[in-house]
């Protein structure tokens, strides 16, 4: 098992660094292409912040274990808001002001309702893949239209403004690019290999590797770019950043590992794990909504988000490990 483990640490750090270059390179080049920041923000750089868990659900289903592409991206949203964000509030409670994000909020619980709908057959084909990846392009369309469509005083136009690189050449960008993504293959593929050696020497489902290990490890980016953020006081991207990843991580993952290799849902997907990503995703929605005129994510919030996480993960494991 220890080969597994260090093709696992391995293929964490290769995705990591990857992901890094992939989303500089693939900014900077919409940026020097005349896109404008806020658009970059909400459908270049959410998509590429997902680039890990699409290589890795790619690669998976290629190996005929759409269970590991399935685990890692309910996984990986669980991640994102009871670890990430936990995280995050905890250390600087997060401001919800765009007016941009709201709605991108209100897409993210259709998309999770989608998901859930496509899914209580327990079985997901071609058919749902290709559903979930023509809703992939509708949402694109929709958030590029959201984009042009905000107000000029949006605070997260801002935040992207700031982040976006441009000082960048043309060159230099298409080089990161390439090498960021290949470096995600790399990387992709020995976490793929490592997962599944470690799934069988546990006698666990990939799934349930997919939810403990892939997931964790593919939202370390969302996790730097989410605490980076707080602390600069980009609030809209610190939270704008996790919710067009898992917007991508539903359509994006899942579409894909679907229509390579249709799978039957293990029980324990619409028993338990669908039913927790659900739950993190309302509670986030009830904890950002406009009740009074003051939208916060508190550090009290930040607080219960990660006792729920760390209690969620510590069943997982008890009942499977």
């Amino acid at each position: 098992m220890l080969g597994d483990i260090l093709l696992v640490i391995a293929g964490l750090a290769l995705l990591v660094w990857g992901a890094d270059r992939f989303v500089h390179g693939a900014a900077a080049a919409a940026r020097n292409l005349g896109v404008a920041p806020l658009l970059i923000g909400l459908t270049v750089v959410a998509f590429a912040t997902s680039a890990p868990e699409i290589l890795v659900a790619i690669v998976a289903a290629s190996q005929q274990q759409p269970g590991l592409a399935i685990g890692n991206a309910i996984g990986s949203n669980i991640v994102n808001i009871g670890l990430v964000l936990g995280i995050t509030a905890v250390i600087r409670p997060i401001r919800m002001e765009s007016a941009t994000l709201r709605r991108e909020m209100a897409a993210l619980m259709a998309v999770t309702l989608l998901t859930v709908s496509l899914f209580l057959d327990a079985f997901l084909s071609r058919v749902d893949g290709i559903v979930m990846l023509t809703g992939l392009i509708i949402v694109m369309i929709w958030l590029a239209r959201l984009g042009m469509r905000s107000a000029a005083n949006d605070p997260i136009k801002r935040d992207f403004e700031a982040e976006i690189p441009s000082d960048v050449s043309m060159v230099m960008a298409l080089t990161w690019l390439v090498i960021g993504l290949g470096t995600l293959l790399i990387g992709a593929d020995l976490l793929v290999d490592g997962a599944i050696g470690i799934a069988t020497q546990l006698g666990v489902s990939e799934v349930v590797i997919g939810i403990l290990v892939v997931a964790l490890g593919t939202s370390l980016p969302e996790l730097a770019v989410s605490v980076a953020s707080a602390l600069k006081g980009e609030y809209g991207l610190a939270i704008g950043n996790i919710v067009g990843s898992n917007i991508f991580n539903l359509l994006a993952v899942i579409g894909v590992a679907a229509a390579i290799e249709p799978a039957a849902l293990a029980p324990t997907v619409l028993s338990l794990h669908i039913f927790v990503m659900v739950a993190f995703t309302l509670v986030l929605f009830a904890m950002t909504y406009d009740y009074d005129g003051k939208t916060e994510l508190s550090r009290l919030e930040g607080i219960a988000l990660l006792v729920a996480f760390i209690a969620y993960d510590s069943y997982v494991v008890t009942q499977n490990i």
